[in-house]
């Protein structure tokens, strides 16, 4: 297992994260993701940790809040030491009882500081925990500014609740806006996203990665394998994948055709080694300089045991330039002409390197 640097911080993660979303299985769509109980979560979390994994990724939504105490007790029962292992959890959300349409509940979610403060609280009990690694903001909320966000964040940080502080699931200009926000008034900044990034989803490179790579934030990705589409189990004639979680639960939204070819690439690279295909598309994530960890998650300890593998997969500069290919994003506006217009420039830095 190697390590690489959260964002522009001096805290260190492993390359792969343990994801706990199949934890508790409370409520029915929870249920769908995954409903492990305590002694198969132990399990898990033990031989993630065994294999080197140091950060374990959670939210207080993920089974109605089950995943934290899950979580929490898991790292209890398996006697870990709390400076052996990065946790980190989310807030935006609903949570608790009551209606966010009506009068009950109406601030149970989102991302003001009332959500936020009274989040950390619910979430450091649950995980039994007195401070929260990394707490990360789990969506973008249009009805609360964001400078109302990040000072609250900036809040825990400096009451000693949260040691960093992140963000998931939002657009390039926002985390730019926040960033501004926060170096003008000298408030912590956000050091790490939390987004969707495969082989056959690339899009995050259009803007976020140059943003990510321009600030230096760190990047975990979740569903690395498209929601189970590029586990193996699914073909270009056998789309429904059987008992695959995409059969029940067709998440994320995946141009079909893209991932297909995908899959086909990787099918001769995974076969000539003796693995599954979802080794070599973890591993390609691996590959890619902007992503400082993988998050992932399993119901089995096969399925852990698997995905923990794929640190051990080199891809060749020809199967990258293949699968690269083979992947490939349309070229869209401004991009296009952004790499037209630069052609010159790039080749005068080429020149004096």
């Amino acid at each position: 297992m190697r390590y690489r640097k959260l964002g522009d911080t001096g805290l260190f993660v492993s390359q792969l994260c343990l994801g706990t979303m199949t934890f508790g299985g409370q409520g029915d769509f929870w249920q769908r993701i995954g409903d492990l109980q305590q002694a198969d979560a132990d399990r898990l979390m033990g031989r993630a940790l065994e294999a080197g994994i140091n950060f374990i990724d959670t939210a207080d939504v993920y089974s109605q809040g089950q995943s934290e105490v899950m979580t929490g007790q898991a790292l209890k029962n398996l006697g870990v030491k709390r400076d052996d292992v990065v946790v980190a959890t989310k807030v935006f959300g609903t949570t608790g009882d009551g209606d966010p349409h009506g009068g009950a509940g109406v601030n149970n979610r989102g991302a003001s500081r009332y959500h936020i403060m009274e989040g950390v609280k619910a979430s450091l009990k649950r995980l039994q925990l007195d401070h929260i690694d990394l707490y990360q903001i789990h969506g973008f909320d249009p009805a609360t500014p964001i400078e109302e966000t990040v000072r609250a964040l900036h809040t825990l940080v400096e009451h000693g609740h949260v040691r960093y502080i992140g963000v998931s699931n939002w657009a390039a200009w926002q985390i730019m806006k926040a960033q501004g926000i926060a170096r003008h008034n000298g408030w912590h900044r956000f050091e790490s996203l939390q987004a969707y990034y495969t082989l056959a989803g690339r899009d995050l490179e259009r803007e976020l990665i140059p943003m990510l790579d321009s600030e230096r934030l760190g990047l975990m990705v979740w569903s690395p394998l498209a929601g189970g589409l590029l586990s193996g189990k699914y073909r270009r004639d056998e789309t429904t994948g059987n008992e695959g979680r995409r059969s029940g639960f067709d998440f994320p939204p995946v141009e079909r055709s893209r991932a297909f070819d995908c899959i086909e690439a990787m099918a001769p690279m995974a076969e000539a080694r003796g693995v599954s295909v979802a080794r070599i598309a973890l591993a390609w994530l691996l590959h890619q300089p902007a992503v400082t960890s993988v998050i992932v998650g399993a119901k089995r300890l096969e399925q852990l045991d698997d995905n923990l593998g794929a640190i051990e997969i080199q891809l060749t500069s020809e199967e990258l330039s293949r699968l690269d290919a083979v992947s490939a994003l349309p070229a869209e506006y401004p991009g296009w002409m952004l790499e037209r217009q630069g052609e010159t420039r790039r080749e005068q830095l080429a020149e004096r390197d």
